[in-house]
C-alpha cells in the first residue's frame, strides 16, 4: 500500500506518456495491419489485412534501396559527420579566445535554429546546378555538375551535417567543460600525447555524453523528411528516397495508408534497436573491487618470537 501511495505523484506522467507514446505507436502498427487508404473501399471502411502489407513490403524492390539509403544517410550524416565535426570543434572551442569562439559557436548554432525548411531551400539553392556552389567552382574555372542530380545523397548529407553539427558541439561542449583539468594536468606530466590524453583520459570520462548524443542525434536524423523533399523530393527516381520519403509517397502520393503506416512501423522498430543499442552504452561499467591478498598461512615472524 505504501509503494502505491509513492507511486501516485507518477500517475499524470504514466497517462500522458501512455496517451502520446504509447497510443500513437500501437494506433501505427494496427494501421499497418489494414488496407486503410485516402479514396475507394479503404477510406470509408478499412478491413484487417493482417501481415499482408508487410509481405508486399519485403518483397518490394524499391524497400531494400531505401533501406539501404536510409542506413547510409544516418551513418555518414549523424554518427560520423555531426557527432565527429561537433566534438572537433568543440575541443577546438577549448583552446580558441573567446571572441573567436563566440563567432564560431553562433555561426554554428545559426544553421541549426533555422527552420527546417528554410535549411532546405538554402542547401537546394546551395546545390542546384546554377547555385552558388558551381558559382563557385565556375569563378576557379572548374565546371560543377548538378549535385542534386547527379550526386543527391551526398547533397543531402552535407546539409544534414552542415545543419545538425551544432547540436552535437553544443553537447560536447558541456561535457568538455565538466572534465577536472588536474586529470589531463596529471596525464601531461607522465608524458601522454595530446591524443593519449584525449582517447584514453578525456573520451572515456565523457562516455555519458557521447552515448546520449549518439542516440539522439541518430533518432532524429532517422526521421529526417523535410530537408530531403525540399532539396530532392526522393529523387532522382528513388536515389535518395530513404524511409521516411517512401512512407510519404505512398501514404500521400499512391493513397495506400495501410502500406505507408507499414513502413513507418518498420522504422520505429530500427529506432527501437538503435535506442536499446545506445541505453546499453549509457549504463555505468560496475567498478571492479580490488582482489584481496592470499591469508597467511602461518603465524608472523614477530609473533613466534613473543610465544
Amino acid at each position: 500500500m505504501r509503494s502505491l501511495l509513492r507511486a501516485l505523484p507518477l500517475l499524470p506522467s504514466v497517462l500522458l506518456l501512455l496517451a502520446f507514446l504509447a497510443g500513437p505507436v500501437i494506433w501505427a502498427f494496427y494501421g499497418s495491419l489494414t488496407n486503410a487508404a485516402l479514396t475507394g473501399p479503404g477510406a470509408l471502411s478499412p478491413d484487417f489485412v493482417g501481415l499482408d502489407n508487410f509481405v508486399r513490403l519485403f518483397t518490394d524492390p524499391t524497400f531494400p534501396k531505401s533501406l539501404l539509403l536510409t542506413v547510409v544517410f544516418v551513418v555518414a550524416s549523424a554518427i560520423v559527420g555531426q557527432n565527429v565535426l561537433g566534438m572537433w570543434i568543440a575541443v577546438l572551442q577549448l583552446r580558441a579566445n573567446r571572441v573567436v569562439s563566440a563567432i564560431t559557436s553562433t555561426l554554428v548554432v545559426a544553421a541549426w535554429v533555422l527552420p527546417e525548411i528554410v535549411a532546405g531551400f538554402i542547401c537546394y539553392a546551395y546545390f542546384s546546378k546554377d547555385g552558388t556552389l558551381n558559382q563557385i567552382l565556375a569563378g576557379l574555372g572548374l565546371t560543377g555538375p548538378n549535385w542534386l542530380y547527379s550526386y543527391p545523397m551526398l547533397a543531402i548529407i552535407l546539409a544534414n551535417i552542415w545543419r545538425g553539427t551544432a547540436f552535437s558541439m553544443m553537447i560536447y561542449q558541456a561535457a568538455l567543460n565538466d572534465v577536472p583539468p588536474e586529470i589531463t594536468e596529471a596525464a601531461m606530466i607522465d608524458g601522454a600525447s595530446g591524443s593519449q590524453r584525449f582517447f584514453l583520459v578525456t573520451l572515456p570520462m565523457i562516455r555519458t555524453s557521447v552515448s546520449t548524443n549518439l542516440m539522439l542525434i541518430t533518432l532524429q536524423t532517422l526521421a529526417a523528411f523535410t530537408l530531403i523533399w525540399v532539396m530532392t523530393a526522393g529523387g532522382p527516381g528513388d536515389d535518395s528516397s530513404t524511409l521516411p520519403v517512401l512512407a510519404y509517397r505512398e501514404a500521400f502520393q499512391f493513397g495506400d495508408i495501410g502500406y505507408g503506416t507499414a513502413i513507418a512501423a518498420v522504422m520505429i522498430v530500427i529506432g527501437a534497436v538503435f535506442s536499446i543499442f545506445y541505453v546499453a552504452l549509457l549504463r555505468e561499467r560496475p567498478t571492479p573491487k580490488p582482489a584481496e591478498g592470499p591469508r597467511p598461512r602461518h603465524p608472523a615472524p614477530e609473533r613466534e618470537a613473543a610465544s
